[in-house]
């Protein structure tokens, strides 16, 4: 019972921090959050490309933190593609999840 209230928030809550970035009002009609699949992986690498129609965002992890004379080794671990729409929202999110590291922890350089 207890996961099962962990997993159901309403709207407001969950676009809580991205309503900002994301310029939407949530409505406070429920919705159900399900994190059952939900894995995490760390990734210290990511590049991207875009065409007209998606952005396509790869994530990985450079193994190789050695910087000598060998090839560097990456290993690739998720591709995402994204609507450029969704792009643009996640653009925004990033920047403003960003501006509030900065604000508690201090300037990234």
């Amino acid at each position: 019972m207890a996961d099962e209230k962990a997993k159901t928030k309403t709207a407001s809550s969950v676009a809580e921090g991205a309503t900002e970035a994301i310029g939407t009002q949530a409505s406070q009609q429920q919705i159900k959050v399900d994190t059952s699949t939900l894995k995490s992986s760390y990734c210290n690498v990511c590049s991207g490309t875009s065409s007209k129609e998606e952005v396509v965002l790869t994530f990985g992890v450079n193994q190789d933190w050695d910087l000598g004379p060998r090839p560097q080794e990456i290993q690739l671990h998720h591709r995402i593609i994204l609507s450029p729409g969704a792009a643009k929202r996640l653009r925004d999110l990033i920047n403003k999840l960003m501006q509030d590291h900065e604000a508690r922890h201090g300037d990234l350089k």
